[in-house]
């Protein structure tokens, strides 16, 4: 997973509220193996409309999602994060994120920034009246910026360490590697051992 500390880009104002998981990537998506390759899938049933926010090309190139509440809840499936960062996606700001997904999110190096209404409300007129606009994600500071718009999200130190160091679930235990390593050195030969 790639480190992140900031996110600077311009915004899709999907501004929908409880977007379930099945939304962000319907299931017949969830037979490939791979973690790349979902972006198309993205929001799939919504995009067949050709006035879904997501057509219209003032919004091409967006790399932060402006949710309404409750986004990412149903399913576990991995694949709505992995289907947004295919689609070039690196962030959700939203007054509500399902933990489930929340938790997909940060082990995939998507950051779920939660808000209050008015400051997701506010974020949204703005894309909406400059598509231009730039909105700054600060993982480091867990700050939210926009022209005329400054807030900050509640982000754990564990998850804002995982995010700046790039760390998956893999990195995290090699940082124990000697650790385990003198353990498997002290176990009795007859036992499994991690090789």
């Amino acid at each position: 997973m790639e480190p992140v500390r900031n996110i600077v880009g311009r915004a899709l104002p999907l501004a929908r509220a409880d977007v379930d998981t099945d939304q962000i990537i319907p299931s017949h998506w969830l037979k490939r193996l791979e973690r790349t390759g979902y972006g198309p899938g993205l929001f799939e049933a919504w995009r067949k409309d050709p006035a879904f926010v997501l057509n219209d090309p003032r919004y091409r190139g967006a790399t932060v999602l402006l949710a309404g509440a409750n986004f990412g809840g149903g399913s576990s499936r991995e694949h709505a994060v992995w289907a947004l960062l295919d689609a070039g996606f690196r962030a959700v700001i939203a007054p509500r994120v399902a933990d489930i997904f929340r938790n997909n999110a940060l082990r995939n190096g998507f950051v779920p920034v939660e808000v209050d209404a008015d400051t997701v409300a506010s974020l949204v007129a703005a894309v909406r009246l400059d598509p231009a606009t730039t909105i700054t994600i600060d993982v480091e500071h867990a700050t939210v910026q926009a022209p005329g718009v400054r807030a900050t999200f509640a982000l754990d130190e564990f998850s804002r360490t995982r995010l700046i160091g790039g760390l998956d679930d893999i990195a995290l235990t090699l940082r124990h590697e000697q650790d385990i390593a003198a353990y498997e050195e002290k176990r009795p030969e007859w036992l499994p051992r991690v090789r």
